[in-house]
């Protein structure tokens, strides 16, 4: 018997401490965490089941990873009888989506040296240089997306537009910019930065107000777009936190 309990004392632990792992990693509701530790396997198994089960979805692009370095290999072959901008904008997009964005905004500056009449290769590279945080090099891009469609992605195009103009310092374009993607998207992405920018422009009250919509957003979220939209919302709760200091 005493070998017993201990099993299960031993297999509660693992349970625990994976759910914190867990936890530390992703940043739920931090409600759970005392959950988690005061609770004991109990607890931890209840998180699991409404925490750890429901992301599993999101490892989705993880999987996919291992078949995309062998597709990855596939088109650079393809590449060498046959230096398309198709083929080119194919790799590019394959190693965006694997976080190679040095790599990725190489292979679409080749696809629009070989045919510029593409705004999408344009915001791809855009997006590349956003995450590099090459923002002088993600402007004129942007720029040339807004300019060929002012709604393109939903005008998520002319919100990364207005947040580089403000991030850059270049704050009396941003702000038209901004009032204009503000009336028709309402994405967490686009109300962070627009807060942000206020912040940055010392509108604290706006940027307050702005932020309490993020925050705001997420109870009218489904729980899998919380999720997948949780860094934008742990982003809120920090600028309310710095803009309340």
């Amino acid at each position: 018997m005493h070998g017993l309990g201990h099993f299960y004392l031993s297999w509660g632990l693992l349970v625990q401490a994976f759910a914190l792992l867990h936890f530390l990693r992703r940043r739920p509701e931090s409600y759970w965490f005392f959950v988690i530790l005061f609770f004991g396997w109990l607890g931890a198994a209840v998180y699991i089941v409404a925490e750890v089960i429901p992301d599993l979805g999101l490892l989705r692009h993880t999987m996919q990873g291992f078949g995309r370095s062998s597709r990855i290999q596939k088109v650079e072959t393809d590449i060498l009888d046959n230096p398309s901008a198709a083929n080119y904008e194919e790799l590019g997009e394959l190693y965006k989506d694997r976080g190679q964005y040095a790599k990725g905004r190489e292979a679409f500056t080749k696809a629009i040296e070989a045919r510029s009449d593409s705004i999408y290769t344009f915001y791809s590279r855009a997006q590349c240089s956003l995450a590099l945080n090459d923002l002088p090099a993600a402007v004129p891009d942007l720029e040339r997306v807004v300019a060929g469609d002012r709604k393109f992605d939903y005008y998520r195009a002319a919100g990364l537009l207005a947040d580089a103009y403000a991030r850059t310092g270049d704050l009396q374009r941003a702000e038209p910019l901004f009032a204009e993607v503000t009336q028709v998207s309402t994405t967490p992405e686009t109300l962070y930065n627009y807060a942000s920018f206020l912040k940055t422009a010392n509108r604290r009250d706006e940027a307050r107000e702005w932020a309490q919509k993020l925050l705001a957003k997420k109870r009218t979220l489904p729980r899998y777009m919380q999720r997948h939209q949780r860094p934008w919302f742990r982003k809120g709760k920090a600028l309310v936190k710095e803009l309340a200091a």
